[in-house]
């Protein structure tokens, strides 16, 4: 019985520690990271790669850890949130803390191994999300904007890990993720409205899931397509893009338009979350598009 209970707590703390580092996320946004290394890199360097994977992970890690030690007690009035780990009761403000310093130096140091300007935008990364978005997020729409800052810095860090510079590559794969975050996380503001108001977070741009929420998330969208497809142009430096992964591209772009407009159209739940799927998906697609055409080319 002791044994079993041991055991239990074990999980339960594996599980904690996962939730309070976000680590679905943190891993999706160390994906977008390394495919922006190998992008950019001329000839890859493995330790470079493992590096940029644990300083990716301890970064966002350490964000969504400040941000829940911050949202504790909103986040015990809403249903998608009440059971993370310190509203719950099963984790102390103190070790959540321990553990966001924790990453927050590892982080910086490993990315500061790569390069000290890789360190620097994982720095200013870590100090948006959590000292400008969150505090936003229940004063205005305009949190996402801010959000989305930080949230665009992922893909360009390996960039800039790669070549310890920032240049219109990077710029691009910054405006690519930067675009991309308005209909995703609108999308997801839409689908949990009614959570988001228990909380009083204002997430969607307009305030309320409406016909104009849904115009804006479809500017968007289009937008993000078109920066989506302007390395096929060549203006962008060494970050290049066949006809063929353009039109790729594109196509994906489309499919994710068309879940916009079935969402302007419909105004669900249903057809929000559908569009935040596919959302995942585009950029998900994107980046394993951008790096197969690079090196098939």
């Amino acid at each position: 019985m002791a044994n079993t209970k041991s055991s239990l707590s074990k999980a339960s703390v594996v599980t904690d520690f996962k939730e309070i580092t976000k680590m679905g996320l943190s891993i999706s946004v160390v994906f977008s990271a390394l495919a922006g290394y190998l992008l950019s890199a001329e000839t890859i360097n493995y330790t470079t790669l493992i590096l940029l994977a644990l300083g990716g992970y301890f970064m966002v890690g350490a964000s969504n850890a400040y941000n829940q030690i911050i949202e504790r007690d909103l986040d015990a009035l809403m249903d998608r949130t009440k059971n993370r780990p310190i509203p719950a009761g099963r984790m102390s403000v103190n070790t959540a803390f321990i553990i966001a310093t924790s990453f927050t130096v590892l982080g910086i140091i490993t990315l500061y191994i790569i390069n000290p300007k890789t360190a620097m935008w994982g720095a200013i990364s870590i100090f948006l999300y959590t000292s400008v978005y969150t505090p936003l997020k229940t004063k205005t729409p305009l949190a996402v904007f801010v959000g989305a800052l930080p949230g665009a810095i992922p893909f360009m860090l390996g960039w800039v890990a790669a070549r310890n510079g920032f240049g219109i590559e990077a710029g691009t794969l910054f405006a690519i993720q930067f675009f991309w975050q308005f209909p995703h996380f609108w999308a997801i503001g839409w689908f949990l409205y009614e959570d988001y108001e228990k909380g009083g977070f204002f997430m969607l741009p307009t305030g309320k899931p409406d016909k104009g929420t849904a115009v804006q998330i479809i500017v968007y969208c289009i937008w993000t397509v078109v920066v989506s497809i302007i390395p096929v142009l060549g203006f962008t430096g060494d970050l290049k893009l066949s006809i063929v992964g353009a039109i790729l591209v594109f196509m994906l772009g489309m499919l994710m338009l068309i879940f916009a407009m079935r969402l302007f159209q419909q105004r669900t739940a249903k057809a929000a979350k559908q569009l935040m799927l596919s959302s995942v998906f585009y950029i998900t697609m994107l980046q394993i598009i951008y790096v197969a055409d690079k090196f098939l080319r």
